[in-house]
C-alpha cells in the first residue's frame, strides 16, 4: 500500500513525538522518561559541563552508569553509580523511576534493580532527578528544587569533587570515604580507602583494605591540611570541616572561576593524586609520593620492586592470580601457589623453604619466638601447618602463618634488607647442586632395587594370584591386586574409556584381604561393631592384625549400587592420596563378597554433628572453617592436581568424614567418574548423587563437570555456616537454604545465616566472606562458578577483593526435574533418606 507524502510527513511526526514522551527531557528526568543504553541516552548538567550517562573501559563489555566532564575525550569519569553489579545487555538496560519514586537501574524484565536510590516514603508523583552543574546527581522534589531527597556527593567513589563530603554520618553509621577503582578498566571497588579517620582522630587517612593506614594528614589543621591539598598559586582550594549531632565531614570549594576543577581522585594504585587540565600531563600532587610507602600494593605473597613499569613481581613457586589483572597492573589479587603445601611428610618428600635475600620483612608476623638458632625457628614453622615463612635475625626468630603482606625488596633509602624463608610444596622443584654423577646415583640406586624386588615378587606370588580366583586366601596372605584400568575403570552410558590412564598397562596395586581375615577382624560383622548402613551397604569397625582400627564397607546383596560402583571406588580411590581424602587400605573378593577396607575415622561424619542441635555445638567456627577449607582443598586436588581429573558428583556433609583431630576426609567414590584433563564436561542418561546437592545442569541435561562439584561444595558450605540442611526450609518463607542465604546476602543481613548455637565467630568478616564464596559456588550457570582453584584461592587469600555473586536460580519443581526424557533418574543410587532413586516433586 502506497503512503504519500502528507501520511509520511504525519507518520515520522508522531515518531518523532512518541519518543519526546519516553525520552530526556532538558537536563531532567521526570517519572515516565527513561535513560537507555541502546540509545545512547545522556542527562547533561545544567550548565553543560558534566554529562551523566553509560561507559565501558577497555576491552571489557561490562557497562555502567556515570558521571564525567563533558567533552574531554577520556571521559574522566568522577562518579559511578553501579560499580558492584554492572550491566551486561546494551538492549534493555535503562535508568528510570519505580512507582515508589526512586531511581531504579534496571535490565531485562528484572525486578530487582541493579542499583537504586533505595529511599523510603518518597512523594513518588512528585520527584525528578537532575544532574546539577557541580555535578551533583539529585533526586529531587519537582515543585521545590531546594527539597533534595538524595544526592551523589553523599555517595563519592573515587574522586572527590568541590561540595562532596568525606565523613561519617553518624545517623546511620555510615562512612564516606573514597574507594580505589579495581583497575583502570575495572570500577568495582578496590582495596584502598580516603576519608576520614573512623577512630574519632579529626584527620584524613589513605588506609588499605579498611584495616591499616599507611597514611595521614596529621589532627585537623586549616591551614596546613589546604597547603597539603593545594597545589598552585592560580586558584584555592579552602577546606572546611563540619561537625554536628547528625554528621561530621570534610568538604571543599574553589575561590576562582575555573572551566575544569583539578579534581582529587584515588588511583588503583592507592595514592591520591589531583587531575587538572586535561592537557596537564603530571599530576601536581601525589599522596603519598613514593609507591613503597602503599600497604599491601602487591598483594598476598606479592613482592613489590620500585619498578615504576612493573612494581611487583611474585617469588618462585607462585603465580599472579590474573594475567588480566597483571596485565592492568592490578595486583591486588596478588600471588596463588602453583602447588598446595602439603604439611605432611610424604613419600620421603616435605615442604621445604626458599631463602629471598635482601627484603624489608612484611609486618603481619603472628609469632615471635626468642629461639637462638635458626634451625630451631625452621622446625618451629615446619611443624606448624599454617606456618607459611620465618626469619630469624639477632632478635630471635619471626613467624607467619598466614598470607606475607607488603613484603619489598630492599629500596635505595637506606633501609637494610633482611633474608626471610618462603615455605614451597614438596611438588616445587628446588635447583639441583653438587655433583651430577651423585644425584644419579641417588636416584637410580633405590630405582634398581625396587625394579628387583618387584621382578622377585612376581615370581614368587604368581601362584598366590591364582587364589583371587575365588580360592580363600589366608589372613596372613597378603596380595597385591592389580586393577587393569582399560578393562575395569567404570564408564558413562557413552562408552567413553578412561582417557587419562595409559592403554593396557596394570598401573593400580591394592592389598586384597580374605574374607575369613575380615570376618575375624570385626568380630564376624556382629552389630556391635556396626557403625552405620549407606547406599553402598553396611559398614563395620574392626581391628588389624597389626592392631591398626579400620572401617569395613560391605556391598549389601540389597544395595542399590553393585559391581560397578564396587570397582568403581576401589579402582579410583587407590589411585588417590591426599590428607583430606579417605584412604583405602584393601579389599576382599571372594565370590559375591565384595568388600572395601578404609582407615577408621572415629569421629565418624558431618552430617552426625552439623544437623544434630545438641552435637552441632561441639562444632565451635574455627573447627567448622577448617573443615570447610580441607574439603576445598580435597576437591582441588580432585579436579587439577591427581594422576586422573577426578568428579566427585556426590559430594554431602554425610561422605565428609572426620579424623581424630577433626580433620575432614572425602569418602564414597561409587559415583565417581574420571574425565580427560582438556575435557570441559561430560553427559550421562542416568543422573545420580543426593538432591540438593545437585547442580541445575545436571538434574535437567545430564552435564556434569568439576563445576558440578563446586556446586556441591557451595551448598555444603552454606549448611555448615548455617547448621541447616539446604532441603529443610520446606515449612519457611524460603523453599531452600539457598534462596534463604540470597535473600540475606541481597538485603546485606548475611550474618543472620550464621548458626546461632555456637555464638559469634572471633572474625565476622571471615564468615561473610564465606558466605559470598558460597554464593559464587551456587550460581545458575556453570561458567558463572568459580573453580576449586579459584575457591581455594580466595579463601586463602583473605584480602582479596571477591565477585559479586548474581542471583540464584533453583530446580524445584517435577517439570524442571524431568525436562529432559532421555535422562533416566539413576535406579542404583545411595539408599541415604536424602538421596534419589527417581525423583519426584514435592505434593
Amino acid at each position: 500500500m502506497a503512503i504519500d507524502t502528507n501520511e509520511a510527513f504525519l507518520l515520522i511526526l508522531g515518531l518523532l513525538l512518541l519518543r519526546e514522551c519516553f525520552s530526556v527531557a532538558d537536563d531532567t528526568l521526570s517519572m515516565g522518561e527513561s535513560l537507555s543504553v541502546y540509545t545512547s541516552d545522556r542527562l547533561p548538567s545544567d550548565n553543560d559541563k558534566f554529562e551523566l550517562g553509560y561507559f565501558k573501559r577497555g576491552n571489557s563489555s561490562n557497562i555502567y552508569l556515570g558521571i564525567w566532564y563533558k567533552g574531554i575525550e577520556d571521559r574522566r569519569i568522577v562518579w559511578v553509580a553501579n560499580r558492584e553489579n554492572y550491566l551486561s545487555d546494551p538492549y534493555t538496560s535503562r535508568l528510570e523511576f519505580s512507582t515508589d519514586g526512586n531511581l531504579v537501574l534496571l535490565q531485562d524484565s528484572s525486578k530487582i534493580p541493579f542499583w537504586s536510590t533505595n529511599l523510603r516514603h518518597l512523594p513518588s508523583n512528585s520527584t525528578e532527578a537532575a544532574l546539577l552543574g557541580d555535578g551533583n546527581f539529585v533526586l529531587r522534589d519537582r515543585s521545590n528544587h531546594s527539597t533534595i531527597f538524595w544526592e551523589s556527593f553523599d555517595h563519592p567513589t573515587d574522586t572527590w569533587l568541590p561540595g562532596a563530603k568525606l565523613g561519617i554520618d553518624k545517623v546511620g553509621n555510615v562512612q564516606k570515604q573514597l574507594i580505589s577503582w579495581r583497575n583502570s578498566e575495572d570500577p568495582s571497588p578496590g582495596v584502598f580507602s580516603f576519608g576520614l579517620d573512623p577512630n574519632g582522630v579529626i584527620q584524613l587517612i589513605l588506609e588499605w583494605n579498611n584495616s591499616h593506614v599507611y597514611w595521614s594528614s596529621g589532627v585537623w589543621d586549616s591551614e596546613e591540611l589546604t597547603r597539603v591539598l593545594t597545589s598552585s598559586a592560580i586558584y584555592n582550594r579552602t577546606i572546611v570541616l563540619v561537625s554536628n549531632e547528625n554528621e561530621t565531614y570534610f568538604t571543599y570549594s574553589f575561590t576562582s572561576n575555573i572551566l575544569i576543577y583539578p579534581q582529587l581522585s584515588i588511583t588503583s594504585f592507592g595514592q591520591i593524586k589531583e587531575i587538572g587540565e586535561p592537557l596537564v600531563i603530571e599530576p601536581s600532587i601525589v599522596l603519598p609520593r613514593s609507591l613503597s610507602t602503599v600497604y599491601a600494593l602487591c598483594g598476598a605473597f606479592g613482592i613489590y620492586n620500585n619498578n615504576s613499569s612493573n612494581p611487583c613481581d611474585c617469588p618462585k613457586g607462585f603465580e599472579p592470580f590474573s594475567d588480566t589483572e597483571t596485565r592492568l597492573n592490578d595486583w591486588s589479587s596478588g600471588c596463588l601457589r602453583k602447588h598446595p603445601l602439603q604439611c605432611e611428610n610424604r613419600n620421603g618428600q616435605k615442604d621445604w623453604f626458599l631463602k629471598i635475600s635482601n627484603v624489608i620483612l612484611p609486618v603481619n608476623s603472628k609469632a615471635y619466638t626468642p629461639l637462638s638458632a635458626k634451625r630451631s625457628c625452621e622446625l618451629a614453622c615446619m611443624n606448624n601447618c599454617s606456618c607459611t615463612a620465618y626469619a630469624h635475625n639477632s632478635n630471635g626468630c619471626m613467624i607467619w602463618d598466614r598470607a606475607l603482606l607488603n613484603l619489598q625488596r630492599s629500596l635505595d633509602n637506606g633501609e637494610a634488607g633482611q633474608d626471610i624463608y618462603l615455605r614451597l610444596s614438596a611438588e616445587e622443584p628446588q635447583n639441583s647442586k653438587g655433583n651430577k654423577w651423585e644425584v644419579w646415583v641417588i636416584v637410580a640406586l633405590p630405582v634398581l632395587v625396587m625394579v628387583l624386588i618387584f621382578c622377585l615378587s612376581v615370581v614368587f606370588s604368581s601362584k598366590g594370584k591364582h587364589k583371587c580366583k575365588g580360592d580363600v586366601v589366608s589372613s596372613n596372605d597378603l596380595l597385591l591386586f592389580d586393577f587393569n584400568t582399560e578393562h575395569h575403570a567404570i564408564n558413562d552410558e557413552t562408552n567413553t574409556r578412561d582417557n587419562a590412564t595409559k592403554s593396557g598397562k596394570k598401573d593400580v596395586e591394592l592389598p586384597l584381604f580374605s574374607y575369613e581375615s575380615v570376618s575375624a577382624a570385626t568380630n564376624n560383622f556382629s552389630n556391635a561393631n556396626k557403625l552405620g548402613e549407606g547406599g553402598f551397604g553396611p559398614v563395620y569397625k574392626g581391628k588389624s592384625l597389626k592392631g591398626q582400627e579400620i572401617a569395613v564397607k560391605m556391598l549389601s546383596n540389597r544395595s542399590t549400587q553393585g559391581l560397578d560402583e564396587f570397582m568403581n571406588e576401589t579402582t579410583l580411590i587407590a589411585k588417590l592420596q591426599h590428607r583430606h581424602l579417605v584412604r583405602l587400605l584393601g579389599c576382599c573378593m571372594e565370590g559375591d563378597k565384595k568388600i572395601l577396607i578404609y582407615e577408621y575415622m572415629p569421629n565418624k561424619s558431618l552430617d552426625f554433628y552439623l544437623f544434630d542441635p545438641t552435637k552441632k555445638k561441639m562444632l565451635d567456627w574455627g573447627t567448622r572453617i577448617h573443615i570447610i577449607n580441607g574439603i576445598a582443598q580435597g576437591l582441588l586436588y580432585l579436579h587439577q592436581y591427581s594422576r586422573l581429573r577426578i568428579i566427585h558428583r556426590d559430594m554431602k556433609p554425610s561422605n565428609i568424614l572426620l579424623d581424630g583431630e577433626m580433620n575432614p576426609k572425602i569418602s564414597d567414590f561409587g559415583m565417581a567418574r574420571i574425565v580427560g584433563d582438556n575435557k570441559a564436561q561430560a553427559n550421562t542418561n542416568r543422573v545420580v548423587g543426593t538432591h540438593g546437592y545437585m547442580s541445575p545442569e545436571y538434574v535437567m541435561e545430564g552435564l556434569y563437570s568439576i563445576k558440578s562439584d563446586v556446586f556441591s561444595f557451595g551448598v555444603l558450605l552454606l549448611e555448615v555456616v548455617s547448621g541447616e540442611k539446604n532441603t529443610g526450609f520446606y515449612n519457611r518463607e524460603s523453599l531452600h537454604l539457598l534462596s534463604h542465604a540470597w535473600e540475606l546476602w541481597r538485603d546485606e543481613r548475611s550474618l543472620e545465616l550464621m548458626d546461632s548455637m555456637i555464638g559469634r565467630p572471633s572474625s565476622e568478616c571471615t564468615i561473610v566472606r564465606l558466605i559470598n564464596i558460597g554464593l559464587l559456588c551456587v550460581q545458575a550457570s556453570p561458567f558463572d562458578r568459580p573453580t576449586m582453584f579459584d575457591v581455594v584461592s580466595m579463601m586463602s587469600n583473605e584480602h582479596a577483593p571477591l565477585p559479586i555473586p548474581k542471583q540464584l536460580a533453583f530446580t524445584t519443581s517435577q517439570n524442571a526435574m524431568h525436562s529432559n526424557p532421555k535422562i533416566n533418574y539413576a535406579e542404583n543410587c545411595s539408599i541415604n533418606s536424602v538421596t534419589i532413586s527417581v525423583m519426584e516433586a514435592r505434593s
